[in-house]
């Protein structure tokens, strides 16, 4: 019903926008919590690169997943 109010009053990609740059804005300010939470730190970048890879692909999973139920789903 929502989709359908909002594609024929004309404000449905005004609407995706808003809904896109609250996804990135969450998703970014929480990578960066979970890493600084986590010590994962650019020394740890530039003297273990794999676990700083595989810890910030953990993180960038939960953040994905948090903004998902958050703010898509919901």
């Amino acid at each position: 019903m929502l989709y359908f109010n909002l594609l024929t009053s004309g404000k449905l990609y005004e609407h995706l926008a808003e809904i896109d740059t609250s996804a990135r804005d969450m998703a970014e300010y929480l990578i960066k919590e979970m890493a600084k939470k986590q010590g994962v730190t650019e020394k740890l970048k530039a003297t273990d690169m794999m676990r700083w890879i595989g810890l910030m692909n953990n993180i960038r999973t939960c953040a994905d997943e948090i903004v998902l139920n958050d703010i898509v789903y919901s």
